[in-house]
């Protein structure tokens, strides 16, 4: 369990360093100006919640936003949530301010470098990006594609789904992408809602040592997305498209030159689509905004990690994961990306130290996950040497607890900036991350993010300081979503985040807030899965399960295991009989082959019986607490309240 209030410092900043953080600079101009009684970390996030405009408009001259019009009005109607919106008067465009730096001197340094686990490795130059995104950005123009228009990827992270995301950013296209360890039910499920013109894929990819072929499941995402009138090819693994319809290769596409033609936007037009997933129902589309996504990139990458022209940002992500957009917007500070596409133990547990090495990486991301896989794999990365340029490593995904600080320090490096960061896709960003001024404590989080008024709630929506609570935000912030797609009266987009605690954003997070302004996350207050960071709705794993005539129903909760949470499946079959090995095969291969490998279960149990409610829906959260022996309010409201002792106590839930 994470640590209690005073927990041990286990680094701190050089403070000659500190001060030349560009963090110390911003406190700096703060304290000189609108916020005079900022001293420190602390009294400046104060300054930051209680002076909101202030605080928004001195970030956005600090990182010298590229824009037009009128900054001077910084939100309208500050106090609706939802309702606000951020710098009314000026437009925009996303991709200009990624590709400021293809001028000058920092034209030539290196913005991606891409390695792959079958030894592949590339790299474009900032001003040769700007090339390759002017050259799909015409084909994109060619094709029709214009403001508003959907393009989808289906990608590894390669460049080319940086180079398609930046493309269609410059013309007021919505880029949404989907990891392509997706089955084609998963994929389906997502770019059917937002109906996309075009579809960018790989015809397959590698990871752990084998090869994945794509052809069939392209063929049958291209059957079911009536929408796309292009497919646009990467013949990564050397396959042909051979009978995949409407369909071209990338290098076909591109036109042979082309440059970058900016269309400024409002703030708030649609940059992404991403898709977070809820207990019923289609995977929700959260539409996110230009302005917002890079305001809030900008500050988490400047002053929460102090990220600049200096530093080679790595994150260990997917293109499924809102991980893999906070990373691309490093290119705004000037930053050189290392993408990498594989097995991150493949062929062993160095694959990615041997790539911080190489590539003098600074900033290490990661997950709690991969840090807890690495200390059980037994490998020292300190052991090996040659991790002097690693300043910074972030975790996500879950929370780091507190063995996990003590494995970094003690077997990666002593004397680095360890930050536990804590958002979501929700919000494209983070509300609980790390400063590079501040200490870091064993088991917590550093800080709440500037300008995010984060707080611990209890049940009557009373605030509380060092116990647990639920995590919300009472004021609003630009990198809130613009809304969902199809829902034009915003009912859903409102029941998701301000049901709870009407006019405060709820994030379904269990938190504690220490005396110090730290955060520890406990983990999720729904029933939103949430196995290594990556949100799965239950009704995506139950619409395979119950494809199988055995299962009559079923019901998946998520089970906090080894600092992480593990996904466990209870199946009621048919006729009573009992689970076999061959069942378990089958239910594992329908849920990997129709979504990921992500959504397949650690453990299947079958149950005589699935506690219901009243009107017949089944109770995931009253099962949750039962399995992690916590009481079960309401038993009243259910149909069968006897059914939750089959679920005390059960001996599979205790091993691995």
């Amino acid at each position: 369990m994470p640590e209690t209030p005073g927990a041990r410092i286990l680094w701190r900043p050089d403070p000659e360093t500190a001060s030349r953080t560009q963090l110390a600079a911003f406190l700096d101009e703060a304290r000189a100006g609108w916020a005079p009684g900022a001293r420190d970390f602390e009294t400046l996030w104060e300054a930051s919640i209680r002076d909101r405009e202030a605080f928004w408009s001195a970030l956005w001259r600090f990182c010298g936003v590229i824009a037009e019009g009128d900054a001077s009005v910084v939100v309208e109607d500050p106090d609706s949530m939802p309702g606000s919106r951020w710098f009314p008067g000026v437009r925009l465009n996303f991709a200009e301010n990624l590709l400021r730096h293809a001028d000058g001197p920092g034209a030539a340094r290196p913005a991606l470098v891409f390695r792959a686990e079958n030894g592949e490795r590339r790299s474009l130059s900032y001003a040769e990006l700007r090339a390759e995104v002017g050259r799909c950005a015409a084909a994109f123009r060619k094709a029709g594609v214009g403001k508003g228009d959907r393009v989808a990827g289906l990608l590894p992270n390669r460049p080319e789904a940086v180079i398609a995301m930046l493309a269609a950013a410059s013309i007021g296209a919505i880029w949404s992408s989907c990891s392509p360890d997706f089955g084609q039910s998963g994929i389906v499920d997502r770019f059917s809602q937002i109906r996309p013109r075009l579809l960018i894929a790989c015809d397959g990819y590698f990871y752990g040592g084998k090869t994945i072929h794509l052809h069939d499941r392209l063929a049958g995402v291209l059957e079911e997305l009536d929408s796309v009138e292009r497919l646009i090819l990467i013949p990564w693994i050397g396959s042909e498209p051979g009978s995949l319809d409407r369909t071209l290769l990338w290098d076909d596409f591109l036109n042979d030159e082309g440059t970058p033609e900016y269309a400024r936007l409002p703030f708030d037009h649609p940059l992404y689509v991403l898709y977070s997933s809820g207990t019923t129902g289609q995977p929700k589309c959260i539409v996110h905004g230009a302005g917002g996504t890079l305001l809030q990139h900008l500050k988490e990458h400047r002053l929460h990690s102090d990220l600049g022209q200096r530093d080679t940002l790595f994150y260990f992500t997917t293109c499924g994961w809102m991980m893999w957009n906070w990373l691309v917007s490093g290119l705004a500070s000037g930053s050189t990306l290392v993408l990498f596409d594989g097995s991150p133990f493949h062929p062993g547990p160095e694959a990615l130290w041997q790539l911080v090495r190489d590539e003098g990486v600074t900033v290490f991301g990661t997950s709690a996950k991969y840090l807890s896989a690495l200390e059980k794999s037994g490998y020292r990365p300190t052991e090996h040497g040659g991790l002097d340029s690693l300043r910074s490593i972030l975790s996500t995904g879950s929370p780091l607890l507190p063995s996990g600080f003590d494995y970094v320090y003690d077997a990666v490096k002593s004397d680095l900036h360890l930050a536990s960061i804590s958002g979501g896709t929700d919000i494209v960003s983070c509300f609980a991350l790390g400063a590079p001024t501040l200490p870091v404590r064993r088991g917590e989080i550093q800080c709440r993010g500037l300008g995010m008024a984060v707080e611990a709630f209890d049940d009557e929506g009373h605030s509380l300081v060092d116990e647990p609570g639920e995590l919300v935000c009472t004021r609003s912030f630009p990198s809130m979503p613009v809304g969902f797609w199809n829902d034009p009266d915003g009912a859903r987009y409102r029941s998701a985040y301000f049901e709870r605690f009407p006019g405060v954003w709820h994030h379904g997070d269990w938190i504690r807030i220490s005396p110090q302004g730290g955060v520890v996350i406990y983990g999720r207050s729904d029933a939103v899965l949430n196995p290594g960071g990556v949100r799965i709705g239950t009704a995506e794993i139950y619409r395979q399960v119950e494809k199988l005539d055995e299962i009559v129903e079923a019901l998946a909760i998520g089970q906090e295991w080894a600092g992480d949470q593990r996904i466990v499946l209870f199946v009621r079959l048919r006729g009573g009989r009992p689970i076999d090995s061959e069942l378990e095969t089958r239910i594992r291969t329908v849920i990997r082959e129709n979504t990921s490998p992500r959504h397949v279960p650690a453990k299947i149990i079958a149950v005589a019986d699935i506690p219901r409610t009243l009107s017949g829906k089944i109770v995931e959260l009253a099962v949750r607490d039962v399995v992690h022996g916590r009481p079960v309010r309401n038993t009243d409201a259910l149909a069968n309240p006897e059914a939750l002792k089959l679920f005390e106590g059960l001996s599979e839930l205790a091993a691995d």
